[in-house]
């Protein structure tokens, strides 16, 4: 199969090798030169300093890019998913199927990446859609080490071609899923959660504080699902508590380090400035925090990690406030 990634940081390039290695053919599309430059002429990932096969090639032609397969994986930051989109809608002249391996919600609509795939794309040209989600971490992937994770449709025949693209008996593993709306939101939620973990470790507390972080901000994911009409048991999944433990324990999560970052003094600016990549659970933290108050849900954690970031509130206030909520039954 040709397929076609749009977007040549990191995580496109991971995905990318995994295609790759299953046989497909892959041409990457990328704005920058300079990252088409590294990927055609020295092979590497630039962000990881890793190599990637030389069968992958990359361009800037967006048109080239719309024409080389009937499959565009989309991998970008979900603040620039809908410029990503318009740009690649001018040039569609058949149906495609689209993939996106973004996890984020847009804060000022509460829209899933799907619903924003629909509300860009004109529909006579969307063969299909689906969800990339699930533990992963590119640094992992790109050297090919075990991971699994989950392929989301609502059309169930959708979510197994994507499958049968990506899976392999080597290290990468491939679950199928038609729980679209819960597949997105985990992938989504968990990234607030991340920022916290990275916060309190940030303050110096333990391996007790990030367990109990995990635990009750999956309660706290569980309410969303809830008032969303998502399935509670994608909840126990990979898209939930998989990338949920993940991300809140490794360090190679960039939203773990961002609050990491927090916890030691620095402000949002100042640690958004030293990032490499995006820190996709600030703008998700902005959505989950205006949905909660919405909807009326009690959400501490959530909102306690939006007034560190939004309202400049120490973390060392925002950590006392939620110890000083009232007791109560723990389910």
């Amino acid at each position: 199969m040709k397929v076609t990634v749009i977007g040549g940081g990191s995580w496109g390039l991971a995905l990318s090798t995994v295609l790759h290695e299953n046989t497909h053919d892959v041409l990457v599309y990328d704005t920058n030169q300079a990252i088409v430059d590294k990927i055609n002429r020295l092979h590497i990932c630039y962000q990881l300093n890793a190599d990637i096969p030389k069968q992958i090639h990359a361009t800037n032609d967006i048109l080239e890019a719309v024409n080389y397969s009937d499959v565009l994986l989309f991998v970008v930051p979900t603040k620039v998913v809908r410029s990503a989109l318009q740009g690649v809608n001018t040039h569609l002249n058949t149906p495609k199927l689209f993939i996106n391996a973004a996890k984020g919600i847009e804060p000022e609509t509460f829209m899933r990446m799907s619903e924003v795939f629909y509300d860009e794309l004109n529909a006579d040209y969307i063969k299909g859609f689906v969800a990339l989600s699930g533990p992963s971490h590119a640094e992992e992937v790109i050297q090919k080490m075990t991971t699994l994770i989950t392929a989301a449709s609502r059309v169930e025949a959708d979510a197994l071609y994507v499958q049968h693209l990506f899976h392999n008996q080597d290290f990468f593993r491939v679950y199928s899923s038609t729980d679209l709306k819960g597949v997105e939101l985990g992938g989504a939620l968990k990234n607030i959660f991340a920022l916290a973990s990275g916060l309190i470790a940030g303050k110096g507390l333990g391996d007790n504080a990030r367990a109990a972080l995990i635990t009750r901000g999956l309660v706290e994911m569980r309410k969303i699902y809830e008032a969303y009409g998502a399935n509670i048991e994608s909840l126990l999944g990979l898209t939930g508590i998989g990338d949920l433990v993940v991300t809140c324990t490794s360090q190679h999560s960039r939203n773990y380090q961002a609050g990491y970052k927090i916890g030691h003094g620095k402000d949002l600016e100042a640690t958004l400035d030293s990032m490499t990549m995006v820190v996709e659970g600030i703008r998700t933290c902005e959505a989950a925090f205006n949905y909660g108050k919405q909807h009326k849900l009690d959400l501490p954690i959530i909102n306690a990690i939006y007034t560190v970031i939004f309202d400049k509130v120490d973390p060392e206030i925002a950590y006392q406030t939620l110890f000083e909520r009232r007791r109560k039954k723990e389910l």
